[in-house]
């Protein structure tokens, strides 16, 4: 029985890859044609058979060639790339199977070939890498595959914290800035780590969900190989339908991988088809054969916009990290096309001469899942479905990971856990993996003996126990080995939120919903972790027992610069609803309430809804909804629109992207996994958009925020002239007016325009409090007699009880009571909806 979970899995989207914990060393287990890695597809044949890895790899090329016959895209039984499509609704449809396919059922059958590598033992917990810019359905998807794949206890790890954690035991220098540079097949992440005595924390990660292998291949494609044909074979009536073009793509997208790959290695590479390669005829009659010489400079011209773009992120990390390239004490390489020598030389001449090739870079995810295996428990859950109680069984608690040569361990007999009889003396000696130390024998009992273990430097140390009786007598015991990883430490805090988490809030000053962070879970936080906001109010009244009053809290993905941009151009992973059924008492509007969400190490979301007036308190799991791909026609409804707010606001750049994610809207269009792409770029151009109608508004704001302060600064000048001040604490007022100058100061020079709003509020309304009290409550005797004359253009929310207030206002002003009207005021304003209520008195 295994005390860690020793097994990580490298689920990539074109290739996969599994690792175990062997004698302290993570060792990739070879698939069924003795390759370190598998190609990530999955075929089913006609005799409803499910083939995975190279052989349905083999059937899809195959398939693609034998549709060059007819031209047609006909309904394949052959898939790859799904995990672009996971965490969506998205179906594959399988005309063998009679049945459509999710991404996570087709991920689950690459997990399933990926176990059956393992001969000597039933695994059922793992680590499983992921993209660092997954998002929470992403995630979850990952997790319902792998419990379809028959998974008991899954921890999920990011890609490139994986990579560091291998490279990290056994890379030379220690200490420093790393950066994980991982461009795989279907994802690219960037991450900068920082080692400090071996201690690793994730500083920071960055990525592109839709950035990989796949692109480039599509880039040779497209570039060199249909060019060549084009040039020699009579092909334009094809190249002008876009569904035959789409199958000669196909067709010919095993050369492109096949000159990719030999051009990371050799200065050139012959692309040559052989007879049948292509069976279809040009429009000439002739049968098309590929025969072009591809040089590093035809591949350069071809990739290296794709690579920059992966720069282009990797550089903007560093930029809002504060670092530069020559900061770095590593770049570590991850992911096939990182041999490229063309990537390779942009990132020495751009980034760092520090790239560190000393790592697989086809492997070293997978090693590292394992290692970081290595240090997470076996549920206890788990561990009861293996035990074996005719064993001995044994407690062992020790820290998984150090940077110290020495580390203590505490051992003790479960005899409640284990049947039979054992004798009443029971010795342990603890082996180290090399034979080169041991405890000697310790007795051991139902208490803790603690037992020292010296370790080797810089690796995973396995030990073995060996149990015996007073005689000398081997008895069996489970578990009977545990690993200790020496020279890396801070792996239980690599696990981190890839976003920051948070809610749709409304605020006042901008009269509309924007995303607010939750305290406690901005990006990069390591988890588990818990975010609270407290003081959030309810927009309106909830009764008991009303299943049609709701209190409705969205929850968001958002990157760096998410905090106070448009919610719905940040992720939606699920809207908190709390109706009256579930309230005890009457909630009035503008009651407070203080929310708590917390998340788990996988990222897995429990929230908390605590209303302070009823003293009453909702919990619930939030469970990841799906996302829906978006159709043609919304994106493009969308893309026109974010065109003419570009042509307003005068950002060129912006409608030059949009205008390439039109373009490639109209040749992906058919695409489910290209309609997402589309749409994560158009948020991104989206948010830019908002940036810049923030830019174009700030002058004005600007210029009201001075204004409003200098008001204000006059008003108390005069205030003091004219000696009104003996209701005022004039000391308090002007405390607040200097805090007030430095908060100016600070909003100016960072041109944060939500906080300048919010501040000419705040001073607006302390202008209008002093000039209230200096006239006797003039300012509020003149709000009460406006709303009077006024009042039928109000949306009274409850107009006869407005009408009585106010009435009772004016009995008051009449009596000369004015310092009785501000608390009916407030009942009034109350009684308006929220883009109706006065500024000042908010």
């Amino acid at each position: 029985m295994r005390n860690k979970i020793d097994y990580g899995i490298d689920l990539g989207t074109t290739n996969s890859a599994i690792a175990r914990m062997e004698n302290g060393v993570p060792i990739i287990k070879k698939s069924d044609t003795l390759k370190d890695t598998m190609p990530s597809c999955v075929h089913f044949n006609k005799r409803q058979d499910i083939l995975v890895g190279d052989t349905a790899y083999n059937v899809m090329k195959n398939d693609n060639t034998r549709a060059l016959k007819t031209l047609e895209k006909g309904k394949t039984n052959s898939f790859i790339e799904f995990k672009r499509t996971m965490g969506t609704t998205h179906k594959y449809e399988c005309p063998n199977m009679n049945r459509e396919f999710s991404s996570e059922e087709l991920s689950a059958e690459v997990l399933k070939k990926l176990k059956s590598f393992i001969q000597d033992e039933n695994m059922s917990s793992v680590v499983i890498t992921v993209p660092a810019k997954f998002l929470n359905p992403q995630n979850e998807a990952t997790m319902q595959a792998a419990k379809l794949a028959g998974f008991k206890h899954i921890e999920l790890l990011q890609e490139p914290v994986a990579a560091a954690t291998a490279y990290g035991l056994d890379a030379k220098k220690k200490d420093g800035f790393w950066l994980v540079f991982d461009f795989g097949g279907g994802t690219f992440d960037a991450a900068i780590l920082k080692s400090d005595e071996g201690i690793l924390t994730v500083k920071d990660t960055d990525g592109d969900n839709w950035l990989g292998g796949k692109n480039l291949d599509e880039a040779i494609v497209d570039q060199i190989i249909i060019p060549n044909l084009q040039q020699n074979f009579a092909i334009d009536g094809i190249l002008d339908d876009a569904t035959q073009k789409e199958v000669l793509r196909n067709a010919v997208k095993a050369f492109a991988e096949e000159a990719k790959i030999q051009l990371s290695f050799k200065d050139s590479h012959n692309i040559l088809s052989n007879l049948g390669d292509l069976p279809f005829e040009d429009e000439d009659g002739n049968e098309p054969e590929i025969d072009v010489l591809v040089t590093q400079k035809d591949m350069e011209n071809a990739l290296s916009p794709i690579f920059q773009k992966a720069i282009d992120i990797t550089k903007e990390l560093l930029k809002r990290n504060n670092l530069k390239g020559s900061d770095l004490g590593a770049l570590i390489l991850v992911g096939g096309p990182t041999y490229s020598p063309i990537l390779r030389r942009m990132l020495k001449e751009q980034i760092t001469d520090k790239v560190d090739t000393s790592v697989d870079p086809m492997t070293v995810v997978a090693k590292g899942a394992a290692l970081f295996a290595s240090t997470i428990s076996v549920s206890d859950e788990v561990k009861e479905t293996i035990r074996d109680k005719t064993k001995l069984q044994l407690d062992i608690k020790y820290e998984a990971t150090t940077v110290e040569l020495d580390e203590m361990i505490n051992l003790k007999v479960l005899k409640e856990k284990t049947t039979g009889t054992f004798p009443e003396k029971i010795y342990a000696d603890v082996v180290r993996f090399d034979g080169a130390w041991s405890s000697g024998k310790k007795l051991i009992g139902e208490k803790a003996t603690i037992v020292d273990v010296l370790l080797v430097e810089g690796r995973s140390n396995s030990f073995e126990i060996n149990v015996y009786d007073e005689a000398g007598n081997r008895l069996e015991c489970q578990p009977h080995q545990f690993s200790i990883l020496q020279g890396i430490g801070g792996l239980d805090g690599m696990q981190v939120l890839p976003y920051h988490i948070g809610i749709g809030k409304w605020f006042h000053a901008d009269e509309k919903d924007l995303f607010h962070q939750v305290k406690g879970l901005e990006k990069s936080k390591k988890v588990p972790a818990t975010g609270v906001i407290n003081g959030l109010k309810t927009r309106s009244a909830v009764r008991p027992g009303m299943i049609n009053d709701i209190i409705r809290i969205p929850i968001y993905q958002g990157d760096y610069n998410a905090e106070g941009t448009n919610p719905v151009l940040n992720n939606e992973i699920f809207e908190v609803i709390i109706n009256g059924e579930s309230l005890p008492a009457l909630l009035p509007e503008g009651s407070d309430v203080d929310i708590t969400i917390k998340v788990d190490r996988s990222q897995l979301m429990k929230f908390t809804a605590y209303f302070p007036l009823l003293n009453h308190t909702e919990e619930l799991e939030i469970e990841i909804k799906q996302t829906e791909p978006p159709t043609e026609e919304s994106l493009s409804k969308e893309i026109s629109k974010a065109k003419r707010t570009a042509q307003k606001v005068h950002a060129a750049d912006v409608a030059t992207k949009l205008n390439e994610l039109e373009e490639q809207l109209e040749n992906e269009k058919g695409s489910a996994d290209g309609k997402m792409k589309i749409l994560d770029g158009l948020r991104k151009e989206l948010l830019k958009l908002d940036g810049a109608e923030k830019l174009a508004e700030w002058p004005k704001v600007e210029q009201e925020l001075k204004d409003t302060f200098y008001e204000l600064e006059d008003l108390i000048e005069k205030i003091k002239e004219h000696n009104v001040d003996e209701n005022l604490n004039i000391n308090k007022v002007e405390a607040h007016v200097q805090d007030y100058k430095k908060n100016i100061e600070h909003v100016i020079k960072e041109k944060n325009l939500r906080e300048a709003k919010e501040l000419v509020l705040e001073i607006a309304r302390l202008d209008w409090e002093l000039r209230n009290i200096v006239t006797g409550n003039a300012g509020d005797v003149q709000w009460l007699k406006h709303i009077d004359s006024e009042f039928n253009t109000y949306h009274w929310k409850d107009k006869n009880k407005a009408r009585q207030l106010v009435n009772q206002g004016l009995q008051m002003v009449t009596a000369g009571k004015t310092t009785a009207i501000r608390p009916i005021l407030i009942q009034i304003f109350g009684l308006m909806p929220d883009n109706e209520k006065p500024e000042t008195l908010g």
